[in-house]
């Protein structure tokens, strides 16, 4: 787990100083922030899903998990009920920061393969290189959301551990090439969506389609038992 609590470190010390750092960042600027985290959020997401494309033995379970992740966030309305407790702590914007936090801390092939291999292998070199990553990021983030951005180190220390346990003592085959792939690509497809927000184009609700992540799992966890 060491690998995973130098991760989470990193998220809180970056966002510590980057929510130091908003404090002297005039209006304008905190706008430019905006538009590059914007512009470089719909890179990374492209990058995700179109690299892992390729690789995709299942060319349409990833439409079909937006369709059935969206219909299912819809309904319990998760885009409303996390924007209406957290703006009561730290204004609108503060529940699109951290979707994109949490979207960029948590779906990438470093912060999945990382634990799996931390767990197996006693390796943490890619935790670390995902700390670093993830230390630069949480600062960007923070300078422009602010303090709230902390938030976000506690859910991908949940996540991260839950992968390290289910690893090493469950089923490390559970997190499978194919299956980092497809998760790969929905949750690429969901970064694009936060950085559409972000530049105003487009309000995706990104957050009611985070259960688009959970259809893959439960694919191929069905796949096993044929």
């Amino acid at each position: 787990m060491l690998g995973t609590i130098v991760n989470t470190a990193a998220i809180i010390i970056g966002s510590s100083a980057g929510s130091l750092l908003k404090k002297g960042i005039k209006e304008k600027y905190q706008h430019a922030l905006f538009n590059a985290l914007g512009i470089a959020t719909i890179v990374l997401g492209a990058n995700a899903s179109i690299s892992h494309m390729s690789k995709s033995s299942y060319p349409v379970l990833f439409i079909l998990s937006l369709a059935l992740g969206g219909l299912i966030g819809t309904i319990l309305d998760l885009d409303g009920r996390v924007n209406r407790v957290v703006s009561k702590r730290g204004g609108s914007k503060l529940a699109q920061g951290l979707t994109t936090g949490v979207l960029l801390y948590c779906i990438g092939t470093l912060s999945i393969v990382g634990p799996v291999i931390s767990a197996l292998q006693g390796d943490n070199t890619y935790l670390y290189t995902n700390a670093t990553l993830d230390f630069v990021s949480s600062m960007v983030l923070s300078a422009t959301y602010g303090f709230g951005m902390l938030l976000a180190a506690p859910i991908l220390f949940f996540w991260q551990g839950s992968i390290y346990l289910i690893a090493r003592y469950l089923s490390a085959s559970l997190f499978s090439d194919a299956l980092i792939d497809e998760i790969s690509i929905v949750g690429g497809v969901l970064i694009v969506s936060s950085g559409l927000s972000i530049l105003n184009i487009k309000d995706c609700k990104t957050l009611n389609l985070l259960p688009s992540l959970l259809i893959p799992i439960f694919f191929f966890i069905i796949k096993s038992f044929f």
